[in-house]
């Protein structure tokens, strides 16, 4: 099966960008997902094999259920060591950027990332990228980032030396990213890949477990709460939606990525083609963060686009709004009434 990416030009200005570098840095976008951060882990372990020494940065905390990931712990958090990251990104000669389509995206690290010398990579699968790059590889029709990881390196010749240290993050954020492989993930290529990961002796069980069946105690009784108590659903509009206030996490003592996966569980009802998630930042006002999941052809991204400020993927999208949550609940009504 032929997965290669790029064309003749391309593949020869990313052996050069290679060969040419010894600063080499990665990033991702803020509030890091497994596709995010097994992107930047899996690709790093790779440039590792080839004799580089790359710097991980993400831009803030990632969920705990990903901690577990090998190489996590070389990861720099700009949030946290700004000073040193800055310096970094300042040095580097080249920087990939994973899993996000615009600067926007890093949130805190944008500043620093534009203004680096450093010739830029980006290697994504959101729509509409909008960067200046030495080399843009986006494919929204790719199930994830890690894909287009493995793709690259198999069309660079570096399968057989690929570690399982670089294909359990890869098989990680491929799985996370498809919700257990339960949409966007219907292309032959797909599981091409999953077959050749499992030759590199990852045990995928226990990865699923590792992130699936990691959670506290405090997220079991928070997702009985937003079914029991929070979730509203519109069966004349086949939708459901749910709102988590700041009160709500204080509760449930939340941390990052407690919430995670929620919004996938109203698609468990009959009929519904469309679940809404609506979350309080915990930390600024008039903040409320939105997760959208859909079924089948219903176009989540569309309607992230036109009301939340937001955009995605078909089935799987996010946006942002700022305002009280009782207004993102009622923007959430309307939208849903309107576009279902």
């Amino acid at each position: 099966m032929d997965i290669n990416l790029l064309n003749d030009t391309e593949l020869d200005s990313l052996r050069k960008l290679l060969d040419s570098s010894e600063k080499i840095a990665l990033c991702c976008h803020r509030s890091p997902d497994g596709d995010a951060i097994g992107s930047v882990l899996g690709m790093a372990e790779y440039l590792h094999e080839c004799g580089k020494v790359p710097v991980m940065i993400v831009p803030d905390a990632y969920p705990d259920f990903l901690q577990w990931l090998p190489g996590t712990e070389r990861m720099v958090r700009y949030d946290k060591h700004k000073a040193f990251a800055d310096e970094i990104l300042a040095g580097a000669d080249l920087l990939f950027c994973m899993d996000f389509n615009t600067v926007s995206r890093t949130d805190s690290m944008a500043e620093s990332i534009t203004a680096s010398a450093a010739k830029k990579v980006m290697v994504d699968h959101h729509l509409n990228p909008d960067m200046d790059t030495a080399l843009c590889v986006s494919r929204p029709e790719a199930c994830s980032t890690c894909e287009l990881v493995f793709r690259l390196i198999w069309q660079l010749g570096g399968f057989d030396m690929m570690t399982k240290k670089c294909a359990v993050p890869l098989y990680c954020g491929m799985m996370t990213d498809t919700g257990g492989f339960t949409y966007n993930s219907t292309r032959p290529e797909i599981f091409f890949i999953i077959s050749q990961l499992l030759t590199k002796r990852i045990n995928k069980d226990k990865i699923y477990r590792n992130v699936y069946n990691n959670y506290s105690e405090w997220r079991m009784r928070l997702t009985g709460y937003v079914l029991y108590e929070k979730m509203t659903v519109m069966a004349e509009n086949n939708a459901a939606y749910f709102t988590l206030t700041r009160d709500d996490l204080r509760k449930f003592h939340y941390i990052k990525g407690d919430a995670e996966g929620l919004v996938n569980m109203p698609l468990q009802i009959k009929g519904t083609k469309l679940s809404i998630s609506l979350r309080e930042d915990t930390e600024k006002d008039n903040l409320v963060w939105v997760s959208l999941r859909s079924v089948d052809d219903f176009p989540c991204n569309k309607m992230a686009e036109l009301y939340f400020n937001g955009g995605g993927h078909l089935n799987a999208s996010g946006g942002r709004l700022e305002c009280s949550i009782a207004e993102a609940e009622d923007i959430t009504r309307k939208a849903i009434k309107e576009f279902c």
